[in-house]
């Protein structure tokens, strides 16, 4: 299935200091916003500012004349998180990026913010425009189901993994055998079976090593506690002294203690001792067996497993954890012929699953390749191209991941790339028309020029479809038509004027009533007319009935 698409929506949006812009801040909110004034007025700086968060190139041109910088702030709700991003352009220098106020790269920013943002009416920034995006939408639209295709690709993924283990060289396989033989019989011999055993070899050296002076050193214990005048003697002559005096009642019977612990010291130490042998040839075995552990540690207490995993850190568990490792090694490469046979069956298996999986896509692309460019071209027609012809070429190689859409946008011309064969309005309208079919799109979309060169019935169709698209979508559109404006929920209206020897833009959200002035001076230029505001009241009066809300 295919990955979970973000949510997420433009809640606000700063700009300082960005061509005639001082200062703008909009809070937005769902739905469709649109974005009115006359031309000249800052309309498409709020969209540069939108791109430039989107990873867009950072003009010093773009910063006010006179101001160290301009500075473009987003705050977005992406994934159910508010995030803020900034992009700084200064008048010289390199520009910078923050993200949630920590430095980053413009293109990990630009990342996040496209994540959920597209733009249309410029070529960048579309991810319409992408063959992968292309592709999916086909496969969405098809509702092709590409879980046995993966499936195939992986199984054969992991045969080949396996084939690479066992090796292909029969040369090289002949030399590991006879290395790993080697090996096995080098620690067969050594007959290793617990951890410690370095640690208990250690041990024992060292009492075999000092058997006399150990020897020596109990005998030397027993005589100072038992021995003629000794600490025996001593507790005796002082349990004597006290033994029957009542004020040393207590002290009397600790010393009796006394006396019987170092009776029972005497007793282990003279044990001990005897125990202790001097014993030269064991002393031996114990020093080789121990320069044996030695030298197995250094040669495989460290090595690279025979599986192709991470050497140990050299101690003896290691070396019995390479031990088993050689045993498996040794069955695989021994059984290798017939497990390689098998592997090999399953590969041709394993492809032919594929092929017959991608053969099932490719069909499947190719079938709905036809009715998603007539749909597309249908919304088309509405929207002031009648004309305009829609192909989703797929590639004849299986399972057709090769998957353009192109556009013909005049009777008579070829169709080509969207990129390449439409203008900046007619990209706009395509990629309405497109999102309009797909279910797929980033959950903001901001469009610009979407409705150039157009008026009338189809300006109402493009009104009606960014309405629609943004019962589902945050939409912010640029428009200088009112049947646009008309249909959107809310809408912003950008503004110039005059202060002294510079000029500066604003952008002012307008209510019912503000709404009713800006739509009545796009209609004819003249907002105190009062026909002409009824006509902007029955604009938007249509339009409200149309969206339903």
């Amino acid at each position: 299935m295919s990955p979970t698409p973000p949510t997420g929506q433009l809640l606000e949006l700063a700009v300082t200091d960005l061509g005639i812009i001082e200062h703008v801040r909009l809070v937005l909110g769902p739905g469709c916003t649109a974005l009115t004034g006359e031309t000249g007025a800052g309309k498409t700086l709020l969209v540069g500012a939108i791109e430039l968060l989107l990873g867009g190139r950072a003009d010093p041109g773009l910063v006010r004349d006179g101001c160290a910088e301009a500075i473009v702030e987003g705050r977005f709700e992406i994934d159910g998180d508010e995030v803020v991003l900034t992009r700084v352009i200064p008048a010289d220098g390199r520009s910078r990026a923050y993200l949630d106020g920590r430095l980053a790269t413009a293109s990990s920013v630009g990342e996040r913010a496209r994540s959920v943002v597209d733009l249309h009416g410029q070529h960048d920034h579309q991810s319409l425009l992408r063959a992968s995006v292309q592709r999916d939408a086909l496969d969405r639209f098809g509702a092709i189901d590409l879980e046995p295709l993966r499936a195939a690709r992986a199984r054969r993924t992991e045969i080949a993994a396996e084939l690479a283990l066992l090796g292909g060289d029969a040369g090289a396989r002949a030399r590991e055998l006879d290395l790993v033989r080697y090996q096995l019989a080098e620690l067969d011999a050594a007959s290793l079976r617990d951890p410690d055993e370095d640690r208990v070899l250690d041990e024992q050296e060292d009492r075999l090593a000092d058997a006399l002076a150990h020897q020596e050193a109990a005998a030397g214990a027993v005589a100072a506690l038992a021995g003629e005048g000794g600490a025996s003697d001593a507790l005796g002559v002082a349990v004597s002294a006290v033994d029957g005096r009542a004020p040393f009642s207590a002290l009397a019977e600790r010393l009796r203690a006394a006396q019987a612990e170092v009776a029972d010291l005497v007793a282990e130490l003279r044990g001990a001792g005897e125990e202790i042998e001097d014993d030269p040839e064991r002393l031996a075995t114990v020093r080789e067996r121990r320069q044996l552990l030695v030298e197995l540690r250094r040669k495989y207490g460290s090595a690279p497993m025979p599986d192709g995993g991470d050497g140990g850190s050299g101690t003896l568990a290691d070396v019995i954890a390479f031990h088993r490792a050689l045993e498996q090694r040794l069955a695989d490469l021994e059984g290798h012929d017939a497990r390689a046979a098998a592997l090999d069956a399953q590969a041709r298996e394993a492809a032919d699953a594929e092929a017959i999986a991608a053969a099932a896509v490719g069909r499947a692309r190719r079938a709905a390749a036809e009715p998603l460019a007539r749909a597309v071209e249908a919304h088309l027609a509405e929207l002031a191209m009648a004309s305009a012809r829609v192909e989703v070429e797929v590639g004849e190689v299986d399972p057709g991941d090769q998957v353009t859409f192109l556009l013909a946008a005049n009777p008579g011309s070829t169709p080509g790339p969207l990129a390449r064969v439409a203008s900046g309005g007619e990209l706009a309208r395509t990629m309405l028309a497109l999102r309009l079919v797909l279910a797929m799109a980033p959950p903001v979309l901001v469009f610009d020029e979407v409705d150039a060169g157009i008026g009338g019935q189809a300006a109402l169709a493009v009104g009606r479809a960014l309405a629609e698209l943004g019962a589902d979508h945050q939409v912010l559109v640029v428009t200088h038509l009112p049947q646009v404006a008309a249909f959107a929920d809310a809408q912003i209206s950008v503004r110039k004027s005059a202060r002294g020897d510079r000029t500066l833009a604003t952008a002012v959200a307008l209510d019912d009533d503000a709404r009713v002035v800006e739509l009545s001076r796009m209609l004819s230029g003249t907002p105190e007319s009062e026909r002409v505001r009824d006509a902007a009241n029955e604009l938007l009066e249509r339009a409200a009935a149309v969206r339903g809300r």
